[in-house]
């Protein structure tokens, strides 16, 4: 186990960074466009995430995951003004939960949290979150090449490019390390 913090730890900063790769390609007002009305923009799902990370980390091991304060209905209303705003809310977020998992400890992984009076392990929490992030992350990628089109820079292996970076794996020496170290 004590090699699974840290390799939470990346993970969620391997997600972040796909997303932040999005906001890089995209303006304010391409982050805040849908295709359909129902549609969520990258921004309004940024703002979900954020919201939800707020609630969830905040507290964590003292206080359920859902706050009385959340309005979790309220995320799904577009009122950014600029990117400035969306970022710095994103980065709010983020650093709560990399506040709370920097200061866990391996003991702590099997204590009871609760999310709506639902207790899970710390560590199942950990994973619901991330593949709660992961989800939300992938739409806002795949709406950000869909809006970019053939102007999309990959953020991972490009059409075609398969051979040139198995090339590049297999030619180092076998070793343990995790697969964001080479990103």
């Amino acid at each position: 186990m004590s090699s699974y913090l840290s390799s939470v730890i990346k993970q969620f900063e391997y997600y972040k960074s796909l997303a932040d790769k999005t906001f890089d390609q995209l303006s304010f007002s391409e982050l805040n466009q849908t295709f359909q009305s129902e549609d969520n923009s990258i921004a309004i799902i940024a703002k979900h995430l954020a919201g939800n990370m707020l609630s969830r980390w905040t507290n964590f091991l003292e206080e359920d995951g859902e706050k009385s304060w959340r309005h979790r209905d309220s995320e799904f209303i577009n009122d950014f003004e600029s990117n400035e705003t969306l970022i710095s809310y994103w980065e709010k977020g983020w650093n709560c939960l990399f506040h709370t998992l920097n200061n866990l400890s391996e003991t702590q992984l099997e204590d009871t949290i609760y999310i709506r009076n639902q207790g899970h392990t710390v560590t199942e929490a950990i994973n619901r979150q991330m593949i709660h992030y992961a989800y939300h992350v992938g739409q806002m990628v795949f709406i950000g090449k869909s809006i970019k089109g053939t102007d999309w820079q990959s953020l991972s292996i490009p059409k075609g490019n398969s051979e040139i970076y198995n090339s590049k794996k297999f030619g180092k020496s076998k070793a343990r390390r995790h697969f964001t170290e080479d990103l």
